[in-house]
């Protein structure tokens, strides 16, 4: 007998944690994470359009990511199947010859783990950071989104000590430095304008300088140290005071800010991409899993990443 697949409810842990506007200023790390890994790390150099255009790239991550955590049991179905179906077919020679396919499962866990552990430590950083209770909730809650993605239950740690586990062992023994990680690396020393023409050039310059400085502080403090050093990258007393400073910054500009609000522009996101024109009726859902009256039941676990 298979268990059903459910989305986030409406106010439980993910709902309340994972959209919140501070978690953005750690996405960097994420990715740079992430593309560490030599699977996701080959087939963004090989099929991605990130170096080329990664404003559209973030935008739609950051998409797609709304639509599954607040769109709703039927729009988080439809995404996660859209995502399968987008790199099932994705494969090839990494730059030291080892085969890859996007859907590598222990590749397809890690970008998940990256957004598991990301959320969590987003708040830590810059804000109270969660309770333990709060953190199995949100854990529980987050491991239901890996199976909407298509994760099998044995590739989800069970509990949060077992993910923390896996996750530094990942850190420890799985990530390198490749042509992906550096051209991240690059892109946030020396962002692009976004493609708008109402952001001219001059104006753009000086606060490019500046978001570069905070986002490369930001990514590079908040590395596990041991991958900071694999990387090659430099980490001083003076940088850690910055970043502190930083920090400071942040947690008293939120706390001005109520909690609901800390999830607006992420809500609007997934509102827009589950109503917008075209959007097909049946993935209209309101924000949050439903009650079973008001949607199919919830897919079953029968198309999971091997």
């Amino acid at each position: 007998m298979t268990s059903e697949i459910r989305a986030p409810r409406r106010g439980g842990a993910a709902w309340r944690y994972f959209g919140d506007t501070r978690n953005f200023l750690i996405a960097p790390q994420l990715l740079l994470l992430q593309v560490a890994h030599p699977v996701v790390g080959a087939g963004v150099e090989q099929h991605s359009d990130f170096r080329a255009a990664p404003w559209q790239r973030l935008w739609r991550t950051v998409s797609s990511l709304a639509t599954v955590i607040y769109g709703g049991q039927a729009a988080a179905t439809a995404e996660a199947d859209r995502i399968r179906a987008l790199h099932r077919h994705l494969s090839g020679v990494d730059a030291q010859g080892r085969r890859y396919h996007a859907l590598n499962p222990e590749a397809y866990h890690w970008v998940h783990a990256t957004l598991v552990r990301g959320a969590h430590d987003g708040h830590r950083v810059f804000g109270r950071g969660m309770t333990d209770a709060e953190t199995e909730e949100y854990y529980r809650e987050m491991r239901d989104v890996g199976r909407v993605w298509g994760l099998k239950d044995h590739h989800l740690p069970p509990d949060w000590a077992s993910f923390l586990a896996y996750y530094d062992e990942m850190v420890a023994r799985r990530l390198e430095s490749n042509r992906s990680v550096r051209d991240v690396l690059d892109e946030l020393a020396r962002p692009q304008k976004p493609p708008t023409r109402w952001i001219p050039g001059p104006l753009w310059r000086p606060f490019a300088a500046l978001s570069a400085r905070w986002a490369l502080l930001v990514t590079v403090g908040t590395l596990p140290p041991v991958l900071r050093e694999r990387l090659g990258l430099t980490w001083t007393p003076r940088q850690e005071r910055a970043l502190r400073r930083f920090v400071r910054l942040v947690r008293l500009l939120m706390a001005l800010v109520p909690p609901p609000l800390r999830i607006a522009g992420t809500l609007a996101v997934a509102y827009w991409n589950t109503h917008k024109p075209g959007t097909s009726p049946q993935n209209r859902q309101p924000l949050g899993t439903p009650g079973p009256d008001r949607v199919p039941p919830p897919r079953t676990a029968k198309e999971h990443v091997a």
